[in-house]
């Protein structure tokens, strides 16, 4: 367990960063240059591989001297997920709920293929910091004046944070895999076309067949959009219902 200090130091950072000094000698760097170095580095290698020597180096500074700004690689990271949802361009207050939580939802998703290391944190222990808390306020409020009751509120917004992490994971999955095998989905698909012919079994499978017939597994546009616009047809018909039950 975190020792009551350590979370002090921690939030403090986040919420009240040190001003760089306007005395003496300047400082060779910022914290905002350690973070931006940092997100680089989580940028090239994956979050696994950051660390302070990495971020260091990138910098052209001795490893020890990064611990000027900040205490360690865990508040380094918060930092750099702080300043990635700063980039969030939320929706306004007086957008209507449907609107409101779509825009949330793409904005969330373009964040995570602009920043997949995100995606390899705990996003159920993400820091509690200023643009963080900013996208739950602009989410939550969305959904707060529909009619639905506050439990109902906090749960659909969960399902579209858990609906665009799931998607965003398997989105950035692909393209890991389309660089190690140098093959396009489309191209690996095409390469085993003869599943269908050779071993397929449509006695087997005779549902998956008849949607297959009927163009069930045709691929949309945009497969995002489209699972989002039927997830927030459901959202529509649960605040219906609430409002009707007033």
């Amino acid at each position: 367990m975190p020792r009551p200090d350590d979370v002090t130091r921690r939030l403090a950072l986040l919420w009240d960063p040190p001003a760089p000094p306007t005395r003496g000698r300047k400082a060779r760097l910022t914290l905002a240059e350690v973070v931006e170095a940092g997100t680089a580095v989580a940028q090239e290698v994956g979050l696994e591989a950051l660390s302070m020597r990495r971020v260091a180096a990138r910098l052209g500074v001795g490893a020890m001297s990064l611990y000027t700004y900040v205490p360690g690689r865990t508040e380094l990271v918060d930092l750099m997920i702080d300043r990635a949802f700063g980039e969030l361009d939320l929706p306004t207050a007086d957008a209507p709920w449907r609107e409101g939580l779509s825009r949330y939802a793409r904005e969330v998703w373009h964040l995570y293929q602009r920043h997949p290391w995100i995606l390899q944190t705990n996003m159920w222990r993400l820091p509690l910091s200023p643009h963080v808390l900013d996208a739950q306020e602009a989410g939550l409020r969305t959904l707060v004046d529909t009619g639905l009751s506050a439990e109902r509120v906090v749960e659909i917004l969960g399902l579209v944070d858990a609906f665009v992490r799931g998607l965003a994971r398997a989105a950035v999955a692909e393209t890991v895999e389309n660089d190690a095998s140098g093959m396009s989905s489309d191209e690996y698909w095409t390469s085993m076309s003869s599943f269908w012919a050779d071993w397929f079994d449509v006695e087997r499978y005779p549902v998956m067949t008849r949607i297959w017939e009927a163009g069930g597994f045709d691929t949309p546009t945009d497969p995002f959009d489209a699972s989002l616009d039927r997830l927030l047809d459901g959202v529509e018909m649960t605040i219906d219902r609430a409002r009707e039950q007033g």
